[in-house]
């Protein structure tokens, strides 16, 4: 076993760590000002700016497979970059990558979809919530009926990340309500991938912390055969994979999130003074300092297990899920002990602290909740898939 970073791993954690700070965090009030406007919380053309230098500075792809011209750093590199960009709100996201199920398109749909992806051409969501789907995504009620040489999809789809900055989705529907119906949902559905022009619409969905996810459309939208993505009747393991890949990036999220919101509490403790002495000083203050310390530790020894498994090939489900249930909420107390600490000012709109509280909330939600993450958990312990004492 080894615990520490390389030096390699030291290095980009620190060039990354200067890039937050220097191009991302600067831009904070600017982000806090054009939501309280309902505005984007940037303009496209910043952010692709700021994807620009970044490429500058060597961070283009940064889990792209090296044939398709990325850097391919593996899901420990991810974890620690995540945990970097994490430590500011401002949206961003390296470029050169695109969803992790487009690498299962054939030759065609690569030369279409995901190399103009990759090279920031074109940009890609991902659709399987429905209003009456959240957690439970076998209850889906998006159909597509084959007509001819298409696929007629009509439904609906909500909270869908990038949905309208994209510019096609990669959505699922039901192909065969009988085979449907008899697997409970497992098997006939498909995952299409369907331009805009090919006539879904987007609309913000307007919530408690970051700027609008969107809903998503289907009126008689016609998508050809051959813009199926995998396999007929196989898009619900698709969306499965696609799923828990992202589970455990939650966790690092929080982690970076935590992390640069416990260092505000300190420096705040130190110089805010009640009764002649810095708040520091504080057994209360002290405490919280300390529980919120050992809470992050632990979060973020939960998200690199559970990349380094999947570094390795193996199966990390259950490892994303501790990550993301166990990361989602520590940074929900995290953030609530720093608002605290902050007294009055904490709530005020002078301080991001507040913007952070209501997007935390948001983290055990999406993805999974904490309730279907305490069900997966607990699944695999009864069955014996997992056992207790065992490295996993």
């Amino acid at each position: 076993m080894h615990l520490r970073l390389s030096e390699e791993q030291k290095m980009v954690q620190e060039t990354i760590r200067k890039f937050v700070e220097k191009e991302l965090m600067p831009l904070e009030n600017e982000v806090l000002r054009n939501e309280r406007e309902g505005k984007p919380s940037l303009p496209a053309a910043t952010l692709k700016e700021l994807q620009l230098k970044a490429k500058e500075a060597g961070f283009w792809g940064i889990n792209t497979p090296a044939e398709y011209g990325g850097a391919e750093l593996g899901q420990m590199m991810q974890a620690i970059v995540m945990m970097e960009v994490a430590k500011t709100f401002v949206p961003f996201g390296f470029g050169g990558s695109a969803d992790n199920i487009l690498y299962y398109g054939n030759e065609e749909q690569k030369k279409r979809y995901l190399i103009p992806t990759i090279n920031g051409k074109k940009r890609s969501c991902f659709a399987m919530t429905e209003p009456g789907a959240g957690s439970d995504t076998r209850n889906i009620k998006m159909t597509a009926v084959k007509d001819g040489n298409e696929w007629i999809l009509n439904g609906e789809k909500t909270f869908i990340t990038g949905g309208n900055e994209a510019d096609f989705v990669m959505v699922i529907a039901i192909t065969d309500k009988e085979l449907h119906e008899k697997t409970k949902g497992r098997d006939g559905v498909t995952c299409f991938i369907a331009d805009r022009d090919m006539g879904w619409k987007s609309e913000y969905i307007h919530t408690m912390g970051e700027w609008g996810p969107a809903g998503l459309v289907f009126d008689n939208v016609r998508v050809p055969e051959e813009n199926i993505l995998g396999e007929l009747h196989g898009g619900y393991r698709l969306g499965l994979e696609w799923i828990g890949f992202a589970r455990w990036i939650v966790g690092a999220r929080a982690v970076g999130s935590a992390e640069r919101l416990l260092q505000m509490a300190i420096d705040y403790a130190k110089e805010r003074e009640t009764f002649g002495k810095p708040i520091a000083e504080r057994q209360a203050i002290q405490w919280q300092i300390a529980d919120s310390a050992v809470e992050i530790e632990a979060a973020k020894w939960l998200v690199l297990n559970a990349a380094f498994t999947l570094d390795n090939g193996e199966d990390n489900r259950h490892l994303g899920s501790m990550a993301k249930l166990y990361g989602s909420n520590m940074g929900n107390r995290v953030v609530d002990r720093v608002l605290q600490i902050h007294g009055g000012m904490g709530y005020t709109r002078e301080l991001p602290i507040e913007r952070w509280y209501r997007e935390a909330r948001l983290w055990r939600i999406y993805d999974g909740t904490d309730e279907i993450q305490r069900w997966i958990i607990s699944r695999n312990l009864l069955k014996g898939n997992v056992k207790i004492g065992e490295f996993v």
